[in-house]
């Protein structure tokens, strides 16, 4: 790696102004962008994540993974939803033929990760293109109002538990799997989430209480998806995922707070907010009790 001669914390701070206004911009035009965003960030990904079953022992298919994640995007582009069941059935099968023809052991344990990593690596995040493309004709033209709560709602989750954790933690949150988080910290990044979602709430004219629930769905998933990632890493024995992005490490732990947050939020802004139908089922269903 070339020594620009900055410190680590002006390298992070550089790569994480350049990669975040990145983000944005190819989040803010959508489409293409977006697409060949996540192309990059799936590759990468996906890259880091074998890398970490192999300091495990296990060796999962990064061709087969590569296959199944090319297809899904290609299908998420074209909402060719109807495809996913099949797609996902015939890539976990090629996850099964491959470890038979490259014979390489352990075998249950490479077919298990492989299947893992379309999922993880893959399927997971091709939902921010789900959540971007969201509509409500005469209300929301579309997700990007909520792509934007979420990914702003994450980083100050991130912020906030890093602070307040500093600062005023003293109760381990998870000693076992990730060391440094505390109970302080969790719940200051929560605290800073839900700020966040309530004031961009009001910009896209959502009730308190929808903003409080995004915000802590949010928080909590981005802290889980933290954790998930730190579990694999801690269980392999490696510190980072790479060394791709200076003073970050690798993608999968820049982005390892969205994995579990993207497709709870696309579900959360789909059943609840752009589809209004549930709320009559409710007072219908509050009618009855009253009577």
């Amino acid at each position: 790696m070339i020594d620009l001669g900055f410190n680590q914390n002006a390298r992070r701070m550089l790569t994480g102004l350049i990669f975040g206004t990145i983000v944005m911009l190819c989040i803010i035009y959508g489409g293409l962008a977006l697409l060949a965003l996540l192309g990059v960030v799936l590759t990468f990904a996906s890259k880091e994540y074998v890398k970490i079953l192999n300091h495990k022992g296990f060796y999962p298919s990064l061709k087969v993974i590569y296959m199944t994640e090319i297809a899904l995007a290609l299908i998420v582009y074209f909402k060719r939803f109807d495809l996913v069941a099949a797609t996902l059935t015939v890539c976990s099968m090629g996850s099964f033929v491959w470890v038979l023809f490259a014979g390489r052991q352990p075998y249950i344990a490479n077919v298990a990760t492989t299947l893992l990593g379309m999922v993880y690596c893959g399927w997971f995040p091709l939902h921010l293109i789900f959540l971007r493309d969201l509509s409500l004709p005469g209300t929301y033209e579309s997700g990007l109002g909520f792509v934007v709560l979420m990914v702003v709602s994450i980083i100050l989750t991130d912020t906030g538990c890093y602070y307040v954790g500093t600062r005023y933690g003293k109760h381990k949150l998870a000693p076992i799997v990730s060391p440094n988080k505390t109970v302080e910290g969790a719940l200051g990044g929560a605290v800073c989430s839900v700020i966040s979602a309530e004031i961009i709430g009001l910009y896209l004219g959502l009730n308190w209480f929808v903003s409080l629930l995004a915000g802590l769905i949010c928080t909590i998933f981005a802290q889980i998806g933290d954790l998930c990632e730190s579990l694999l890493k801690r269980d392999a024995g490696v510190k980072d995922s790479g060394t791709t992005l200076p003073g970050h490490g690798g993608f999968l732990d820049r982005t390892d707070s969205f994995g579990f947050t993207i497709p709870i939020m696309y579900y959360f802004c789909k059943w609840f907010i752009f589809n209004t139908s549930w709320m009559h089922t409710v007072a219908d269903i509050l009618r009855g009790l009253v009577k």
